[in-house]
């Protein structure tokens, strides 16, 4: 990707859509800087993210008939974190 002249500006995003970014960014050893340049370069060019279909839950082990160790299904964020990291396992491969 060439990198032409940067300018700074400032964007007000919700509390929420602010820390998954820098989570997401973090997880895959990148700045937020470059996540959201990235992404604003994918809907500029006009592909859009795949709309979500059906959801893929979090496996469960038959073994316990709950789910696999370290999922903790009280907790909204883990989930979020683990479907962020499989949205970015999907974006990865179509690159």
């Amino acid at each position: 990707m060439s990198r032409h002249m940067s300018e700074r500006t400032t964007v007000r995003l919700p509390t929420d859509l602010l820390l998954q970014a820098k989570r997401k960014a973090a997880s895959e050893g990148r700045t937020l800087t470059a996540l959201i340049e990235d992404g604003l370069r994918l809907r500029v060019a006009g592909r859009q993210k795949p709309s979500k279909g059906k959801r893929v839950l979090p496996r469960i082990s038959k073994a316990t008939g709950g789910p696999l160790p370290g999922i903790d299904l009280t907790s909204i964020s883990s989930l979020q974190e683990l479907d962020d990291l499989d949205d970015a396992k999907r974006i990865m491969q179509q690159e």
